[in-house]
């Protein structure tokens, strides 16, 4: 990728029903308009990279109004993906991406060396954008927890990702960790409040109309509440040994993080770990994108080799 006194790149954010995109800029790591627009209707690789092609394409030019040359693109994906092939391995969602060379055809469409399409867990660029230019901003250590259908989580040290090391656990994933006779995704993802919730009352709803509930039924407020006290319990007990100086919340769920704060905050108690909801919300991982993609151009390769090479984190 070029000289980063001017340097542009393509970044993605794969989610579970949506893509978005835009230009990411050096200095400052600032985007460009951000487009997005739903998975395809037809279930097909072809569609996929179509629309990906077709993001990329409106985000460059809306950039400053015009077309803009770019250096490079950079995705954050969901997993499991081999990261370093550019090779989804999911088959319980986007199942029609299992096994494609997703980055040969990028940089077919887009016209680029197939180096200069990358790939990189969500989780990690959720906190790589936090570190750069949002809540991480400073601190030695942090942790980034994604907090939606599953959560995802990642680890850096000195603004750099890391998956190995004391208190980090196996690959920088916490969402399978043994917890209370399950795993922590059982107990700390929106199923777990949406569970909760219909065990209560024998009624179904989705946690955005359960925290729209929350000041009129009590159910809804114990089910945030008691979503805040294992997320506390595992803060406090799995994450103790990584002396996170802040850990920043992400993901839908953080949208109502003053719902289930107070009762992760009862559980810490005088911890002095800074809890901080995401900054750059839903442009975290764009961002996240951007930082990975300059360090790369910089002659720095750790953020996509030491993170999560073929990630199984369920965000």
């Amino acid at each position: 990728m070029a000289n980063l006194v001017e340097s542009r790149v393509l970044v993605f954010d794969v989610g579970g029903s949506h893509v978005a995109a835009a230009v990411c800029s050096t200095p400052g790591f600032s985007l460009g308009p951000v487009v997005s627009g739903p998975h395809p209707a037809a279930h097909t690789s072809d569609a996929f990279v179509d629309l990906l092609y077709g993001l990329g394409m409106k985000a460059q030019t809306g950039q400053n109004g015009g077309n803009v040359k770019i250096t490079g693109a950079m995705l954050a994906v969901p997993g499991p993906f081999d990261l370093q092939a550019g090779v989804s391995l999911m088959r319980h969602k986007l199942p029609y991406l299992y096994g494609v060379d997703l980055r040969c055809a990028l940089a077919n469409r887009f016209g680029l060396q197939a180096a200069q399409v990358r790939f990189l867990n969500d989780a990690d660029a959720y906190l790589l954008g936090e570190v750069g230019a949002g809540a991480a901003r400073g601190f030695r250590r942090a942790v980034g927890l994604t907090l939606g259908t599953g959560i995802g989580s990642a680890f850096a040290v000195e603004g750099h990702l890391t998956t190995t090391g004391p208190g980090v656990p196996s690959g920088g994933e916490i969402w399978n960790l043994p917890y209370q006779g399950g795993i922590v995704e059982d107990f700390v993802s929106s199923r777990a409040i949406v569970g909760n919730y219909e065990r209560r009352t024998g009624k179904r709803l989705e946690v955005v109309d359960l925290a729209a509930a929350v000041s009129s039924d009590p159910a809804a407020q114990q089910a945030f509440s008691e979503f805040g006290q294992h997320l506390g319990v595992v803060i406090q007990t799995l994450l103790a040994g990584f002396h996170a100086e802040v850990i920043v919340l992400g993901g839908g769920i953080s949208r109502s993080a003053n719902l289930f704060l107070p009762a992760v905050q009862a559980q810490l108690g005088d911890s002095t770990v800074q809890l901080r909801v995401s900054e750059l919300k839903d442009k975290a991982a764009l961002v996240g994108c951007g930082v990975a993609a300059f360090r790369t151009a910089n002659g720095s390769q750790e953020e996509v080799a030491e993170s999560k090479s073929v990630s199984s984190s369920a965000v």
